[in-house]
């Protein structure tokens, strides 16, 4: 067994040449932390048109039949920019080449054949598990991420030539890739697959079923959220294959890229600052006050929350927030997409109170890092939510997260209290309802702090920015996962 296994990472994005959301923040830097830990880490991403525009790569070797009917594929071989990872893109033009999204088409529309795209995918990750691998390399272990590499599993596991092991990453167990059966003879998956203990899914063949059943061992980005999705309420269905792989199953908080998000390094800030020197951060709020059109104020609390606009996210809830903490004179920073209605309807909500709520609808990774350093407060009312990224990233730019509790939320911040300000531990506010009215009394009991107990806050804007978020210790404990899906495939 070696001890410093190679590794494929299968995915669907990575930053910075494709992302939705953060699945493509994760996987590069969770790669780098392995790779400086001593690893031989790789990645595979689909060749999406704009992905080959922005990666310099060369081709490996000659196109080649993946499975039969389907269009032949071919590699290319580059490294991951800023990263400086080796990667393949699997390039395959008529499915791939083509305006719109990863998943989507320009109007948010679904892929028709995305069952195709991400089975050929699946395979090719297969592929580089068996023999000699795929362009002079081979992995020891597989690691599929989400559903979108849900087969790649289900081919090693079918398929006697692929020695490596597979480890799968459950990142958002609400998306699974669930399509009808009759896909299953174009994929090329044994009928006898077709089944409850298999990747069968009340009548549908399930990429994320494929990789929860077939993988050697299964992790998730938290370990609040691996226990709540052995539940039925947060186990959309999949309950029931979850706790009964449950001792494979590894809950592992995801960490933050200290590169891309350093308050004293961000070049996207207007002004860097750090927990001895925190000037720069009342330039960064008089920044997003201006370009949100806030009125200026350092004195006046600002709320800022980043990210897809849907229910999960908790966006719903914010018009009762808002009117709640409308007498409290306070100021939103909202940025996002997602649901139309929710979009209209924040509009509506902006345009009731002007001067006092921003929103920017679309996705802006420069004006992210602005809103996270320039808020003083920033609110992730999940109604799951199985990692999260966002309420770390305020913690270390102190900015004081409000947060429900509940998956990874639960695991990163600690509720505020006198004591546990006084130890250190206490980083931000928590409330157990998903209601507005939840949130509102979190948010009230948040600004009054602010504006009454200036020592505290400082104090606690100081715990935030002392958190050790980094990669290196998830990185080591996906090490051992690694090591013990080897000890199942070999023993």
């Amino acid at each position: 067994m070696p001890p410093k296994p190679r590794i494929l990472f299968v995915v669907a994005e990575a930053w910075p040449l494709v992302k939705t959301g953060g699945l493509a923040d994760v996987v590069p830097a969770l790669a780098r932390a392995l790779i400086e830990q001593g690893h031989d880490v790789r990645l595979l991403l689909p060749g999406y048109r704009a992905v080959e525009e922005a990666f310099a790569g060369k081709a490996a070797g000659r196109a080649f039949e993946v499975l039969p009917g389907l269009p032949h594929a071919r590699l290319l071989r580059g490294r991951l920019p800023g990263y400086d990872i080796p990667t393949w893109l699997l390039h395959c033009a008529p499915l791939y080449d083509r305006p719109g999204g990863p998943y989507t088409d320009a109007q948010g529309r679904d892929w028709d054949d995305n069952s195709l795209r991400f089975a050929l995918l699946g395979k090719v990750g297969a592929m580089f598990g068996a023999g000699a691998g795929l362009d002079g390399w081979r992995a020891d272990v597989l690691h599929g991420h989400d559903w979108h590499a849900g087969l790649v599993s289900a081919y090693a596991h079918f398929d006697p030539a692929v020695t490596a092991a597979t480890v799968f990453t459950i990142h958002n167990l609400a998306y699974q890739g669930n399509f009808p059966p009759t896909v299953r003879d174009t994929l090329h998956i044994p009928a006898s697959a077709f089944q409850p203990d298999g990747l069968e899914f009340y009548g549908h063949l399930s990429f994320m079923k494929a990789g929860l059943w077939y993988s050697d061992r299964l992790t998730t980005v938290s370990p609040t959220y691996a226990r709540q999705i052995c539940t039925e309420e947060y186990g959309h269905g999949m309950s029931g294959v979850l706790s009964a792989r449950g001792g494979a199953l590894t809950g592992i908080l995801n960490g933050v890229d200290g590169e891309a998000w350093n308050p004293a390094t961000d070049a996207l800030l207007p002004a860097r600052y750090d927990a001895g020197d925190m000037a720069g951060k009342a330039r960064c709020k008089l920044e997003l006050q201006d370009r949100f059109g806030l009125a200026r104020g350092p004195e006046v609390p600002v709320i800022g929350m980043v990210g897809r606009m849907t229910a999960q996210k908790g966006w719903d809830l914010l018009p009762e927030a808002v009117e709640r903490l409308a007498a409290e004179k306070v100021q939103w920073a909202l940025l996002g997409s997602g649901d139309a209605e929710l979009e209209a309807g924040l509009g509506r909500l902006a345009a009731r109170h002007p001067g006092s709520i921003g929103l920017h609808v679309g996705y802006d990774e420069a004006l992210s890092h602005v809103v996270i350093a320039g808020a003083d407060l920033f609110t992730v009312p999940s109604r799951f939510e199985p990692s999260g990224l966002t309420q770390m990233y305020s913690q270390l730019y102190g900015t004081a997260p409000v947060v429900r509790r509940t998956g990874g939320l639960a695991d990163s911040v600690v509720q505020a209290t006198p004591a546990s300000i006084a130890d250190g531990s206490g980083t931000g506010f928590l409330f157990e309802e998903a209601s507005g009215s939840a949130l509102a009394a979190a948010l009230e009991a948040a600004v009054q702090m602010y504006r009454e107990d200036r020592k505290s806050w400082a104090a606690l804007q100081a715990n935030g920015m002392r958190q050790d978020f980094g990669w290196r210790r998830p990185a080591a404990a996906y090490a051992r996962v690694y090591q013990a899906a080897l000890r199942r495939r070999t023993g």
